[in-house]
């Protein structure tokens, strides 16, 4: 579904990425980790219309990306959700749902709708109506998921949705993943630091180090591999 092919991107003389190629197949889950500063938030601004590449091209479903803006890649079928969560905090939750699901649905009735059932999904369907700003972190984790579903995405970017969240709310996190890759196809490609979450929903995993590509493969080969031990996982490795 998603090509990148040797993409780079540097800031005023510093490489974020170099030469990053990986793919990610229709229907799969793959994980991109490693250390803090690797560049894979980068990656992610590249592939969602937030930064051109400096070289390289990245095609999704055979069409090149690189270049278009971001309405045009979220348009083209990619979602996303960020690191920081800023939810429109004088809006309800729903109404919060609703300013994406308008990406696609033709009337306001239509979007209610379709984000009630997004809600329904991510156990918020309850707090509907509350405003954004009252919620706790794991349910503002939550609305930032349900934002970018309601854009009716083919491939949706996660980047780091499960930072600061209990094992317990981990896991609950998980279940709606695998769920979503099961039940509604989805293709999902995210960022996260927390192994336990990584380890239970990737096929596949690709580790950045300084803006390159160290090593990819099946999550119990990845986890075993000494260079990826040595920059990033050390002790985590056992978790």
């Amino acid at each position: 579904m998603l090509t990148v092919d040797g993409i780079s991107k540097s800031f005023r003389g510093l490489k974020a990425v170099s030469q990053a190629s990986f793919e990610v197949p229709a229907g799969a889950i793959v994980a991109l980790i490693g250390p803090n500063g690797a560049g894979k938030t980068t990656c992610f601004n590249m592939i969602a219309g937030v930064f051109a590449p400096d070289a390289g091209q990245m095609t999704f479903e055979s069409r090149k990306i690189q270049g278009l803006r971001p309405d045009q890649v979220c348009a083209a079928g990619i979602g996303r959700t960020f690191q920081i969560v800023k939810p429109f905090a004088g809006l309800s939750v729903l109404d919060n749902v609703i300013v994406g699901a308008l990406h696609r649905e033709k009337n306001v009735s239509s979007a209610r709708i379709f984000s009630l059932s997004i809600l329904k999904k991510l156990n918020l369907e309850a707090k509907k109506d509350l405003p954004a700003s009252s919620l706790t972190l794991p349910d503002r984790k939550r609305l930032e998921v349900a934002r970018a579903l309601a854009t009716r995405p083919k491939l949706l970017l996660l980047d780091e949705v499960m930072a600061g969240l209990r094992p317990t709310e981990c896991d609950l996190m998980v279940e709606v993943f695998r769920d979503l890759n099961r039940s509604d196809g989805l293709t999902i490609l995210l960022i996260e630091h927390v192994m336990r979450a990584v380890m239970a929903l990737a096929q596949n995993i690709v580790v950045l180090h300084h803006g390159e590509i160290i090593a990819r493969g099946a999550p119990a080969e990845v986890v075993r591999d000494p260079a990826v031990l040595e920059c990033y996982l050390g002790e985590e490795a056992e978790v």
